[in-house]
Parts: structure tokens; C-alpha cells; sequence
């Protein structure tokens, strides 16, 4: 018997015996959907963190000096934390020391934020995100505007009360109007509008264009940076090796102006995106490590089901082997129908399984920020999986259907 023939034979008893065939891919379907989803959801999962928020929230080749770490994971204790609170404040005049320690291919940026109310006429918004910041901070951003333009280093030296605000802030604001050159108070500072940046979006639900950014050196310092008390001062390199020569070198002027011994802890903190994506790496290890452990338990309960209903099949099908050895079919060709039959079920149903986890992926797309990250690899090995599963569960009861006396099947009732 050719295998072509074999699978003819298995899809015909599928379709003959439906509700048996259904429970023995259901197995499959469920080890293989849940191998397809996870995958594709946590290499979206990776590939958001990576380009999305990381890049988005911190920057690429781009370190923040801060009085203590922006993002925190895992347990920190109340000692750790008080002894972040006992540490010196970052100042205008750390952001100047920095910048004149730095090349300048290198862009240095002052920021500082806080939340205050936006108000237009009559119109008030709820509470935005506000900050005070240098020039430079548009760049390392890479922010463009959508209309005006950014303030310049002669307004920033002059205080000029100009603003730029985000897509948001413009739409809910300024509805249907003009934004630039138009006054908006914020914390009871009137400031003039300049330019709107162009749309950013959101990361994890969270809106990107929700903030009003105004030269440190105006009225907005009173709200963000009082006593010239800056939250961060932001770096960007052109590539990461010159990032690394750049934190080095600002420990260095840090550590001097902060006068440490060689001995003392640093007092301060260099944010980067590292901090995120070795937390995330961390967390995507322990899920591709659990997988196959939650897959490889479906499949086993799977092979199991396809096993018994295969047994079952030998049981009701002994006349018809008995028939078929009778007619001259070799030992070989009953263990081969039997075998091709449950590989086929167990192909069905991870073929079904890799449809349903390919949805299952979609639909998590579709209703969340995470984009879909198909992996092709996990697509052949839910194929591997399905017609491995088949065969090993098909082994025992294809090798009994094969061992029958011809005579004896043909008597069986």
C-alpha cells in the first residue's frame, strides 16, 4: 500500500467516524494552538518592548543622568530606598558641566516634569505632563513638528515663555483652531504656542502626546525645576560604543563634582534602555522555558487519547484486517495504515491548532498594542509535533492490529 493511499484511507475513516476523530486531535489542536499563540504573542511582546517602549521612553544610544533609577524591578528594599533619598539633587549647573565635558557630537539635554493644568479661554484640559528642558531634548527624541517649530537656544538663554505642545493637547485645547501663536496658561503662566509635534501615539494604552514642553529657563521652572533642581540630564551618542565612552566619562565629572573617593558608591544613576530590556529578556526566558513544559503535557494527554481511540479502532476493524491478510496484505501494510492513520489524525489536529493559534495571536493584535510576531520555525515544529505525537501514539496499537491471526480475525465477533 503507497502512503498516498494510506492517508486516502485515514481521511475517509475521519470522515466516517467524526466524534471519535474529533477527541483524538483535540490534543494536538491544543498542544499546537497554545505553541503558535504564546510564541507569536511573546515575540510581539519582544519586538514592542524593543522598538516601541524602550526605544520610545528611553531612547536609543541615549543614557539619562538621574539622583536615582527611573525604572525599578524586582524587590528593593526600604534601606536601599532611603538611601536613594539621601542623595544629592542634579542642578543647571551638573547639565552645564556635563555638556562642556562632551564632545560635540554628543547631544546633552536638560529635563524636568511635572503635571499641571492646561487652560485655553474656557476650555481647561485635564492634568498634562509638563516640562522644562533645553534645546537639544527635540533631537534625542527625534520629535518633528506638525506645524511651527521648536524654541531656539536664544530663547532658552532669554527665558522666553514659548511652548510646544503635543497632538493631544492641540486637538483638545485648540478644537478646530489654529494652535500657534495662540496663549496657553499653564499652572497660571500664560505661554505663547510655537509648534505642535507630530502625532507619537501610545505605549501599553498610554498616550505619547500629552505634554507641553517649555524652555527650562521660563516661568515653567517655578513648576517643574524649582532652586534650578533638574530631574534628569539626557545624553545621546551617535552609536553605542561612543554611549559607553560617554558614561564613563560622565561618572567621572559626576563623581568629581559629587567629590567622591575611589571607594564611595556612586551617588546618582545612568538610565538606559538596558535596564528595561534585560528585565523583559529575563521574563521572555522563563516563558520560552515554561512553553514547551505546558506544550509537551497537552501533547502527552493528546498522544494518550489518540492511542486508546486507535486501540478502540483496531478492536471494532479485527474482521476487516483479518479480511485484508486473507487477501494477501502483508504485515507491514496493516502497520502502516494504522500508523498513517493516527499520524494523520494528529497532523489534522495541529494543522487546525496552528490556524486557531494564528488567530488567537490576531485577535490579541487587534484588541492591545502588541503587534503579531509570527515565528515560521514554531509553524514546522507544530507540523514536526503533530506527525511525531501520531506516530509514537500510533506505534502500540498499529503493531497489535499487525500481529493478528488472519484466522482469528476473521472469527472475531
Amino acid at each position: 500500500m503507497s502512503i498516498f493511499e494510506a492517508i486516502r484511507l485515514a481521511f475517509g475513516m475521519i470522515r466516517a467516524q467524526k466524534l471519535k476523530s474529533f477527541f483524538s486531535t483535540i490534543g494536538a489542536f491544543i498542544g499546537v494552538m497554545f505553541l503558535i499563540a504564546v510564541v507569536s504573542i511573546v515575540k510581539g511582546m519582544d519586538k514592542y518592548v524593543q522598538e516601541d517602549f524602550a526605544a520610545k521612553i528611553f531612547g536609543i544610544n541615549t543614557f539619562t543622568v538621574t539622583r536615582r533609577p527611573g525604572v525599578q524591578f524586582g524587590n528593593v528594599s526600604d534601606a536601599i530606598r532611603r538611601s536613594w533619598r539621601r542623595r544629592p539633587e542634579l542642578y543647571e549647573d551638573d547639565f552645564h558641566a556635563i555638556r562642556a565635558a562632551l564632545p560635540s557630537e554628543y547631544l546633552v539635554a536638560v529635563e524636568s516634569r511635572n503635571q499641571a493644568e492646561g487652560v485655553v479661554g474656557t476650555k481647561r484640559s485635564d492634568y498634562i505632563q509638563v516640562s522644562g528642558v533645553s534645546e537639544d531634548l527635540f533631537k534625542i527624541r527625534d520629535y518633528r513638528v506638525a506645524e511651527g517649530r521648536f524654541f531656539t537656544p536664544q530663547e532658552i538663554s532669554h527665558s522666553a515663555n514659548v511652548m510646544v505642545i503635543g497632538a493631544d493637547i492641540a486637538d483638545s485645547l485648540f478644537t478646530g483652531a489654529d494652535p500657534l501663536g495662540k496663549s496657553i496658561r499653564v499652572a497660571g503662566f500664560p505661554y505663547t504656542v510655537i509648534g505642535v509635534v507630530e502625532k507619537q501615539g501610545n505605549v501599553f494604552g498610554i498616550s505619547l502626546d500629552r505634554f507641553a514642553i517649555a524652555p527650562y529657563t521660563s516661568e515653567i521652572k517655578k513648576v517643574v525645576n524649582p532652586h534650578k533642581v533638574v530631574d534628569g540630564i539626557i545624553v545621546k551618542a551617535p552609536d553605542d560604543p561612543m554611549m559607553r565612552e560617554a558614561m564613563d566619562r560622565v561618572e567621572g565629572v559626576m563623581r568629581g563634582r559629587h567629590h567622591l573617593r575611589p571607594e564611595d558608591e556612586d551617588d546618582f544613576h545612568l538610565d538606559t534602555q538596558e535596564d528595561v530590556l534585560s528585565f523583559w529578556s529575563k521574563i521572555a526566558k522563563v516563558l520560552y522555558t515554561a512553553l514547551p513544559l505546558l506544550v509537551g503535557v497537552s501533547l502527552v494527554v493528546g498522544g494518550i487519547v489518540i492511542m486508546n481511540i486507535m486501540l478502540m479502532a483496531v478492536a471494532e476493524r479485527t474482521r476487516e484486517i483479518g479480511v485484508r491478510k486473507s487477501l494477501g496484505a502483508r504485515r507491514r501494510d496493516i502497520l502502516a495504515q494504522f500508523l498513517v492513520e493516527a499520524a494523520t489524525l494528529s497532523t489534522t489536529g495541529a494543522t487546525l491548532g496552528i490556524l486557531a493559534g494564528l488567530g488567537l495571536a490576531r485577535l490579541v493584535q487587534a484588541i492591545s498594542p502588541l503587534p503579531m510576531g509570527v515565528s515560521p520555525m514554531s509553524i514546522v515544529i507544530g507540523l514536526i509535533l503533530g506527525v511525531g505525537v501520531g506516530m509514537i501514539a500510533g506505534v502500540y496499537p498499529a503493531s497489535r492490529a499487525a500481529s493478528l491471526d488472519p484466522v482469528a480475525a476473521l472469527r472475531f465477533e
